[in-house]
């Protein structure tokens, strides 16, 4: 099946588009698409960010459009940053500014956390999907490993003993957030597809 990725974060586009791929899909980037926006996040949960964004898309390019909207939630920040994860700290940060703005806030505090990821699919004829996934680990004392983007440095996996950024991609598509909701996505399509 063909898609357009509801997205213009060249990090997240290059893993959805490597999971769907290998999954049998066509994942056209936004630009391909010849959709040119950035819809406005104005949702407070991953659901209904990602479906403000797999909506808007769809409708430019009358093409299902598949969004993911996700986030680390960290135990003792109450779920924070969250929703807000790519605006933590407020515009002026970067991803490395809001990790050590993450490690800093804490400092002295139990280190579990979360990734969680939301995929939403817009369809032309009105149909939704939506499915979630979630990978559990830590927050490191220190950032960690080269690869990856966002907050991957510092969010570590007690099992392997190494961060995000420090797994290969296709090791980090096992067992993220993205990859497990991408593959609860799949489910949900060819279900959706034998109707």
């Amino acid at each position: 099946m063909e898609f357009v990725a509801a997205t213009n974060n060249a990090h997240k586009l290059a893993e959805m588009r490597r999971i769907l791929v290998r999954m049998g899909h066509t994942v056209l980037s936004q630009r391909e698409a010849g959709v040119l926006l950035e819809p406005e996040e104005t949702g407070t949960t991953f659901t209904e960010n990602a479906r403000i964004k797999a909506e808007a898309v769809m409708q430019a390019s009358g093409l299902p459009a598949i969004a993911d909207d996700s986030g680390l939630c960290v135990d003792a920040l109450g779920g924070a940053p969250g929703v807000y994860s790519a605006r933590y700290g407020g515009p002026g940060l970067d991803d490395v500014g809001r990790y050590r703005l993450l490690l800093e806030n804490m400092k002295g505090q139990p280190r579990g956390a979360k990734f969680v990821s939301v995929i939403t699919c817009c369809f032309p004829n009105g149909d939704v999907l939506t499915a979630r996934g979630e990978c559990p680990g830590t927050i490191a004392f220190a950032p960690m490993g080269e690869g990856g983007f966002g907050y991957d440095p510092v969010f570590f996996i007690p099992s392997l003993k190494k961060t995000f950024a420090q797994l290969t991609p296709e090791e980090k598509n096992a067992i993220s957030h993205r990859g497990k909701a991408l593959e609860q996505f799949q489910k949900e399509l060819e279900r959706y597809l034998k109707k």
